[in-house]
């Protein structure tokens, strides 16, 4: 039997946001282990949040790794709820300079392509698998015009292709101290802190759920 390859990515600090927790939630994610992924290879990688690093580093991550899944993870400053993002964007702010000061060359990713392309994931099992570890993800259709959405167009483009991976999911995140947990039997909500390790199990539940959707 084939192992599954899973590539986790997360991404390092850029203007306006000194801190990313997506950086801490990679290597969190890499470093557990849990009888439901066993068989299972994790491969973590942070990019640093420059669009000349996404364009080198994931093609080699995946032409070198193979995964089978990939899950992309990017920080929602302004957020309170983890998002799953349905749709990648034909588009690019050339406004916003990266973290290494570059601007975006273009505001289309790829002239006379769609304006959009969908995740390619089963989004109710991905959903209930965050809901049944006390977070309930908004489903959102905008994953902006910075890194985050360029790295997921580039993914799915991967994934068009017959040796791509199977499923591909960006997951945006809140500042953990905003975010809000919710319970699935009940529609209370109340703050977590800075709960890393909370937001790190929701987060491998929806790995779990990834590999049984294969």
């Amino acid at each position: 039997m084939l192992m599954t390859t899973i590539l986790i990515t997360g991404f390092g600090r850029f203007p306006g946001a000194p801190f990313n927790p997506t950086s801490g939630l990679v290597r969190d994610l890499i470093r557990r282990r849990r009888p439901a992924l066993a068989g299972v290879r994790l491969v973590g990688h942070v990019f640093a949040t420059r669009w000349d690093a996404v364009d080198r580093e994931l093609p080699d991550l995946l032409e070198r790794e193979k995964p089978d899944v990939v899950v992309l993870l990017g920080v929602a400053t302004r957020a309170d709820r983890v998002r799953l993002e349905l749709v990648a964007r034909n588009r690019r702010t050339v406004l916003l300079p990266d973290a290494g000061g570059a601007r975006a060359p273009a505001m289309r990713i790829e002239a006379g392509a769609p304006f959009f392309v969908r995740g390619r994931y089963p989004v109710a099992r991905l959903r209930a698998g965050l809901r049944q570890a006390g977070i309930d993800p908004a489903l959102s259709r905008n994953a902006g015009g910075y890194l985050c959405n360029y790295a997921y167009w580039r993914a799915l483009e991967s994934a068009s292709r017959p040796s791509g991976p199977t499923l591909v999911v960006f997951v945006h995140v809140p500042p953990l101290h905003r975010l809000a947990r919710t319970s699935p039997r009940s529609s209370r909500h109340c703050h977590v802190g800075r709960d890393r390790d909370f937001t790190t199990r929701a987060l491998e539940q929806l790995i779990v759920a990834a590999v049984a959707a294969r």
